[in-house]
């Protein structure tokens, strides 16, 4: 088949290569081919060349996302209307639940992660959730204390980043979590919208709730990591970017909230994950990655491009990657030493309380707590009469009558 490569003086090179889909080692699709890739970045070097230039290039692909979620305009923003649980206070952290509208009637549900003793504007990391292992759609989690936001790895990284002095709101992906009772289901045409807005959304909440609006951070893994570099390069309040184990130049997710909408290409525009993830720069930015997923080639091409793109800021230093040549496709352990030690870095937080002296994590005394202990409406805080309760019910346009 004939494949399309964007040239990023707006023209089109032609390739007339028939490529049969590759896998990674843990089975991801490979969507370009290797050729394909390196070929991109190199055109991306050849145009890219000066800090105006790259502002110009994010901007298109920004408006691409946007364009091509129908998310462009935004929607009008309603109020947050956030309904808080009790709270729940840990060794040297606190949890709350929470849901709030994004919406109107169509509720975000996660839960908020504290310190204990809060300090004026604290630093706020927004932490999105992976896919794994595919609880959702009224299908039975493949372990059921161990799926979207309530793994053990999720609430752990929460706790210890709040236990750093971080405001930290995990929040489930649409589909995920509560609202699966209702009738919301993942696998929707516009899934990846949502989850964008949601996004937007979450960020507005976290700075409502006093964090300061110049330092906050973004981590999830696998489709995790796709929210967000996703988010960061739509909305430039996303002051540090953490993807773990997804940016990859030539594979772009599985699930229909990665590939359901044409965000990576349209007639005369083509870009991939690696661009995507840029659109944070100059700000601070982390890759995670692994050799046995689509990330193994990170230190070779993804990092080394992005390196490039930092450098035209003459910042190439604010790019960093914490690579695991054996490690697994997950939010494991040294994996969140490695972001415990960048965000303490660049958001003045307090190591100490994450890490041991010699930079091995530390989260003893963390509680992991049962799912329904996470879960926002109970008989104090039912679901409300007016709340959305599938994805086909929601109305993007329900400021229309007031304008």
């Amino acid at each position: 088949m004939s494949s399309l490569l964007f040239s990023c003086t707006g023209e089109i090179a032609k390739t007339e290569e028939t490529v049969e889909l590759e896998k990674s080692k843990s089975g991801q699709t490979y969507q370009w081919s290797e050729a394909e890739g390196k070929e991109f970045h190199r055109q991306i070097r050849q145009t890219i060349t000066t800090p105006e230039a790259w502002e110009k290039r994010a901007g298109q692909i920004r408006s691409q996302i946007l364009q091509a979620t129908g998310l462009e305009p935004l929607p009008e923003k309603c109020p947050l209307n956030p309904i808080f649980g009790s709270k729940r206070i840990f060794d040297g952290y606190q949890v709350q639940n929470v849901a709030f509208e994004s919406l109107p009637g169509v509720y975000v549900t996660g839960s908020l992660y504290s310190p204990t003793e809060i300090k004026d504007s604290p630093p706020a990391v927004l932490s999105p959730h992976g896919h794994w292992p595919f609880a959702y759609d009224g299908l039975e989690p493949e372990d059921p204390e161990n799926f979207g936001r309530y793994r053990p790895d999720v609430q752990n990284r929460c706790a210890a980043m709040a236990r750093m002095g971080a405001l930290v709101f995990s929040y489930d992906m649409v589909g995920y979590g509560q609202l699966t009772t209702l009738g919301w289901r993942h696998e929707h045409p516009e899934t990846m919208k949502l989850q964008i807005w949601n996004g937007i959304r979450a960020i507005d909440f976290l700075i409502s709730m006093g964090a300061d609006p110049r330092q906050i951070a973004c981590t999830g893994a696998s489709g995790g990591g796709t929210q967000t570099f996703q988010i960061a390069a739509v909305d430039s309040r996303i002051s540090l970017s953490v993807p773990v184990v997804m940016v990859s130049y030539r594979h772009f997710g599985g699930c229909i909230c990665e590939l359901g909408m044409p965000i990576h290409e349209n007639e005369d525009f083509k870009t991939n994950n690696v661009e995507i993830t840029a659109c944070v720069a100059p700000n601070p930015l982390l890759l995670v990655s692994v050799g046995t997923d689509a990330t193994e080639t990170t230190p070779e091409i993804e990092y080394p491009m992005l390196q490039y793109i930092y450098g035209l800021y003459g910042k190439p230093e604010l790019v960093e990657n914490a690579h695991f040549p054996t490690e697994e496709h997950d939010y494991g352990l040294n994996k969140r030493a490695a972001v415990y030690a960048f965000l303490a870095k660049h958001l003045d937080l307090d190591r100490s309380k994450a890490l041991n002296p010699d930079g091995t994590p530390n989260e003893q005394g963390i509680v992991i707590e049962e799912i329904e202990d996470l879960y926002p409406f109970d008989d104090d805080n039912p679901f409300p009469d007016h709340i959305v309760r599938n994805n086909d019910q929601i109305d993007w346009d329900w400021n229309k009558e007031l304008q």
